[in-house]
C-alpha cells in the first residue's frame, strides 16, 4: 500500500473525528453559557427585587439586608462592572449616612446597577440609566 492510499483512507477518518470533537466542544460551551446566563438572570432578579428596599415607600431594613446578602454572593458570578456599580450604591449610602440622598443621584446609581446587569446578560444595550424607572406602587 502506498502513502497516497493510506492518506486517502486516514484523512477522511481523521477529519470526521476532528469535526465531531469540535462540534462536541461547541455544544458544551454553548450549554455552559446558557446555564450561566439562566443562573445570572435568577440571581440578578433577586438583587433587583431587593433594591426596592432602598427606594420610595418600599424602604425596608430587612430588604436592604437581603440585598447585601445577595450582593456578597454576587462576587462569585457578577461581571466586574456590576460589582463596581453596586459599590457606587454602597459609597452613596455611606456618604449620606442614613439621610435621604439626592433623588437624581440615587436614580442614577440604581439605574446603573440595572444597566450593568443588562449588559452582563445581553452583551450590549443602547439604554442608559435614565431609561430605568422605579414606580412606587402603594
Amino acid at each position: 500500500m502506498e502513502t497516497k492510499d493510506i492518506l486517502l483512507i486516514a484523512l477522511p477518518i481523521i477529519t470526521a473525528i476532528l469535526s465531531s470533537y469540535l462540534t462536541y466542544l461547541f455544544a458544551i460551551k454553548t450549554k455552559e453559557k446558557e446555564v450561566m446566563t439562566k443562573f445570572k438572570e435568577e440571581k440578578y432578579s433577586n438583587l433587583i427585587i431587593a433594591l426596592q428596599g432602598f427606594v420610595g415607600s418600599t424602604v425596608s431594613p430587612d430588604t436592604k439586608r437581603k440585598f447585601y446578602e445577595e450582593q456578597y454572593k454576587s462576587w462569585l458570578y457578577s461581571s466586574d462592572d456590576v460589582v463596581r456599580s453596586i459599590n457606587e450604591l454602597t459609597k452613596l449610602l455611606i456618604r449620606e449616612k442614613g439621610k435621604d440622598s439626592n433623588p437624581q443621584e440615587g436614580r442614577k446609581v440604581v439605574g446603573n446597577i440595572i444597566l450593568e446587569m443588562r449588559k452582563d446578560l445581553l452583551g450590549k444595550t443602547d439604554l442608559t440609566y435614565k431609561d430605568f424607572r422605579y414606580t412606587d406602587v402603594t
